[in-house]
């Protein structure tokens, strides 16, 4: 009878994976705290600087950062209390609502970029070579594209862009704050 089970060398990696997704966030966050947000936040920020006047339907940024509607909600409102993003209507769909980032959410945004470019160069990337570099990409995905197989989120959209950090061009027409349709 064959075990079922996962092999010895499996095991290994995904406690390996399990203990990256525990322990990165945290350490990130804890790097980011000088600069008084979160991985998250910065991750939320990050967006609202590449969008189009600094601004996206807040249901295009939850796709954006991987987050739920009622997650980003919480997140936004905390921002909101640092005057570091604001919610406005959407000026082409009034039943939408905006994230915008602010002048204040922008400096937050550019000054924390070292500290969190110098975060994961050290945490993640040194020690990896161009080949390991792609390697990572291509597992992580690899792996994301199996938890959202209908390709909802930004990281596994189809032409969509690769993470927060890439801009997405708003198609003709399309409200300002809207995600990039895939063509």
């Amino acid at each position: 009878m064959s075990d079922p089970g996962l092999t010895y060398d499996e095991r290994v990696a995904v406690a390996r994976l399990h203990a990256l997704l525990e322990l990165l966030p945290t350490a990130l966050d804890k790097e980011l705290g000088p600069a008084g947000i979160t991985s998250f936040e910065f991750t939320l920020l990050e967006a609202l600087h590449e969008a189009d006047h600094h601004r996206l339907r807040l249901s295009a940024l939850a796709a954006r950062t991987n987050a739920t509607l009622a997650r980003l909600s919480r997140v936004v409102t905390s921002l909101e209390r640092k005057d570091l993003v604001l919610r406005a209507p959407c000026e082409q769909d009034g039943r939408a609502t905006n994230a915008v980032l602010t002048d204040a959410g922008e400096r937050v945004y550019l000054e924390s970029s070292a500290l969190y470019a110098d975060a994961v160069r050290r945490m993640v990337l040194d020690g990896l070579d161009d080949q390991g570099v792609d390697q990572l990409a291509t597992l992580s995905f690899t792996i994301l594209s199996k938890l959202d197989p209908d390709r909802r989120l930004s990281v596994t959209g189809a032409g969509a862009a690769a993470c927060a950090a890439d801009p997405l061009v708003p198609n003709p027409g399309d409200c300002a704050a809207d995600p990039a349709r895939a063509t």
